[in-house]
């Protein structure tokens, strides 16, 4: 190997290694209460790391819930136990099989077919398919097995309503918060963190200037003077290398305030918030539609119910 390759090689890895084991030096040494000066952060600027971390809090908190979304089956009964033959067809494919078959045996036939996906596993979907079943198990003419028809089919549609909300919360919230945790609030915790390398490195230069050159302080009365180190007593190595750093920090603070600034003026946490509402709503007052279409229906049938019994219990008094 050539020896000005091997010399060039070496300088490389000393000018990485040499900055980043400074910093850790210094890291060290705050740690272990070695270190006898700090370079303090401004209030305003640690004021505003408190608030990218309060809203890097907010994001996590509520992806952790807000995730749930995702999962189709979030809210379906975990000891339920349905076939394959309840989950094969939706609710409104097996009513359409059953009314239009000419026969019991050809309706069977299209239910035990497979239907074009798989019925979504919901708690109203469920409900909807327990509904349906029971309203087979009873006899067709009776007032009660047609209620327990709609409200199967009814269900089915609030079960939809759920799964287009749900869609429409993963793609408007989810993504959008998730998309701001790692980009811009990332790219806040970057910007710090070169803020807390420079501040390191500014103080391992003093601290070398201060002990003669060495990262570690030495004991009294060895190679120093007690006390703060001045500008007088810095070689003029040493007052670059420091003023270097100290334009270093400044620049990294103001691109860190600039940065986190950024992070915490922007709306867009409370369009996401907005849009995340609005799919509720819609959800809730689709289900109060349905619902409030399905309700008539179920009264009169219970009327005329009842109607009919109280006549047919006054014909054999």
């Amino acid at each position: 190997m050539d020896m000005s390759k091997f010399q060039n090689f070496g300088k490389n890895i000393s000018s990485t290694f040499t900055p980043f084991a400074n910093r850790t030096g210094q890291l060290l040494r705050e740690q272990l209460g070695q270190a006898e000066d700090k370079t303090q952060l401004p209030p305003d600027y640690v004021e505003l790391e408190h608030r990218v971390d309060a809203l890097k809090q907010v994001h996590s908190k509520l992806l952790s819930v807000t995730s749930q979304y995702a999962n189709e089956s979030y809210d379906y009964p975990p000891n339920l136990r349905e076939s394959f033959l309840d989950l094969a067809h939706s609710i409104s494919d097996k009513v359409a099989a059953v009314s239009t078959a000419s026969s019991a045996a050809e309706a069977q036939q299209a239910l035990t077919k497979p239907g074009k996906k798989p019925a979504p596993k919901t708690f109203n979907h469920a409900l909807g398919r327990a509904s349906l079943t029971c309203a087979h198990i009873l006899d067709s003419s009776e007032p009660l097995a047609t209620a327990l028809e709609k409200y199967a089919l009814a269900s089915e549609q609030v079960g939809e309503a759920r799964l287009h909300q749900d869609q429409q919360i993963v793609q408007r919230f989810n993504s959008a918060f998730t998309t701001t945790l790692n980009t811009n609030i990332n790219f806040a915790a970057k910007a710090r963190k070169n803020v807390e390398n420079a501040r390191l490195s500014l103080d391992a230069a003093k601290a070398r200037a201060k002990n003669g050159g060495m990262g570690f302080a030495l004991p009294a009365g060895v190679g120093r003077k007690e006390g703060h180190v001045g500008e007088d007593h810095l070689t003029e190595e040493q007052r670059v290398e420091i003023e270097t750093a100290e334009d270093e920090f400044v620049g990294a603070t103001e691109e860190a305030v600039g940065v986190m600034k950024n992070v915490l003026d922007t709306p867009e946490p409370l369009r996401n918030l907005a849009d995340l509402v609005q799919a509720q709503l819609e959800f809730h007052k689709k289900a109060y539609e349905i619902y409030a279409e399905l309700a008539p229906l179920i009264e009169s049938l219970q009327v005329e119910q009842e109607a009919s019994y109280r006549k047919s219990r006054d014909e054999h008094a």
